[in-house]
């Protein structure tokens, strides 16, 4: 008796778990969706689809041919995505995150790099301007530049129409040289001399190449470029931005919720016997949810600012704008909810799914420069993605507000969108 007891209960929970539509989509589409993204991003099944290059700004301010080769080969490189670009043309790109590294080859390089080559000194410095929120992709590019330039100054230096000049010059600068001990002095000697020859033979047959090297001819200095010299970056402003985005907008599904719960309770009908028009009762819906929002971000930033020490670098006055447009579009994301389900139980597992995805694509969990370029390029049609960046743009960007114009207008347009489906999609009573 137990046992038959024991298996109708059995079968009667599993009934209601499967008859439960929320309980369905979130134990069953929520993982595989979210295990697919992540799955994807960071390489998935698919092995041979190609890695999300890296935006590198080239600025060559030697113009050599030496260093014409050097970013014609950076160019070549399957890693990177290379363009040419001036000095303050690129900073601001990489201070506005639309490039990743800026490589900055001084004057001067090809001749001083060749000479460094065989005396390891006097070395030209290439500066590299980058993105602090992008810490790898910069020892990415050091090491792809390491390559591309050894190769180009070994070949140069060795086979090269210049080489011979430079070995007369080595040659020379060591015969001066003063502080070396004679033996020393004497197996250098014969070293250049045999290198002369070596350099001799190759012009002969200058279908052989020469691809070694003494010394590396030239350093490295990293600039992390942020909202102004002797900042630091702060990598919790982005946690921040993201998870204040993704908390908000849960609080929107709450909020229509709400609405929910009280049309299936008949408020909404008694409201309809008041001198109310729906666009009153959906405006002011809306207004109280975007005045809960702004409050939730400026008390999360505050907190941030004293405990963690992020502040906010660009734009005050674009920072509230971003704050008050991402409110606005959170007020009319939770209405639409609201309008567009009929029971609260039904909704909100497809609501908080929704989410999920919004947040996944907007960068809060994952920063988007890691998503494929394809993908970086689609999230631009999700709210979310406004929101995080312009919220990085005016806290540790550093950004004037005409960088906040572009999130602001876009999250309004979305704000309208939504806003205008919900008091199209409008009823006083449930459906169904």
């Amino acid at each position: 008796m137990s046992y038959t007891a024991f298996q109708a209960l059995v079968r009667r929970d599993l009934r209601l778990f499967f008859l439960d539509k929320r309980a369905v989509t979130m134990s069953f589409v929520a993982p595989i969706v979210i295990g697919s993204f992540f799955g994807y991003i960071f390489g998935g099944v698919d092995q041979d689809r190609p890695a999300s290059k890296i935006a590198v700004a080239v600025v060559n301010q030697d113009n050599s041919e030496v260093s014409r080769k050097v970013v014609a080969a950076l160019g070549a490189d399957a890693a990177l995505d290379v363009k040419r670009r001036a000095l303050e043309e690129a900073r601001e790109a990489v201070r506005g995150g639309r490039t990743m590294v800026a490589a900055v080859i001084p004057p001067g390089f090809a001749e001083r790099a060749g000479k460094a080559f065989f005396r390891g000194r006097d070395k030209p410095e290439i500066q590299l301007l980058y993105d602090p929120s992008h810490g790898t992709e910069v020892q990415v590019v050091r090491g792809v530049l390491t390559q591309h330039v050894m190769e180009v100054i070994s070949r140069e230096t060795m086979s090269g129409p210049g080489s011979q000049r430079l070995l007369d010059d080595a040659l020379r600068d060591l015969n001066q040289s003063q502080g070396m001990k004679s033996a020393d002095q004497a197996a250098m000697r014969r070293m250049l001399q045999g290198m002369g020859e070596w350099n001799q033979r190759q012009q002969a047959n200058p279908q052989e190449q020469a691809n070694s090297g003494f010394s590396m001819p030239y350093t490295v200095s990293q600039e992390a470029v942020t909202a102004r010299r002797g900042v630091k970056y702060n990598s919790m402003a982005h946690s921040f931005a993201g998870m204040c985005v993704q908390f908000i907008l849960f609080m929107g599904i709450d909020a229509g919720m709400v609405v929910l719960y009280q049309r299936r309770s008949g408020l909404w009908k008694r409201l309809q016997a008041a001198p109310l028009s729906r666009y009153v009762i959906i405006g002011s819906r809306a207004a109280s949810a975007a005045i809960v929002a702004v409050i939730i971000m400026l008390t999360v930033f505050g907190f941030a600012r004293v405990v963690f020490g992020v502040r906010i670098e660009g734009s005050f006055a674009g920072f509230l704008g971003v704050c008050a447009a991402f409110a606005i579009m959170t007020a009319t994301f939770g209405l639409l909810v609201a309008v567009l389900g009929k029971t609260p139980e039904a909704t909100r597992g497809i609501a908080i799914l929704v989410t999920l995805i919004l947040v996944m694509l907007g960068g809060s969990w994952v920063p988007a420069f890691v998503f494929p370029q394809w993908l970086q390029k689609a999230t631009f049609a999700v709210p979310t993605r406004w929101a995080v960046d312009g919220l990085d743009a005016m806290i540790w960007r550093g950004s004037g507000f005409d960088a906040a114009m572009g999130p602001i207008g876009a999250l309004l347009a979305f704000a309208a969108v939504f806003g205008a489906i919900a008091v199209w999609r409008f009823r006083w009573e449930s459906e169904g």
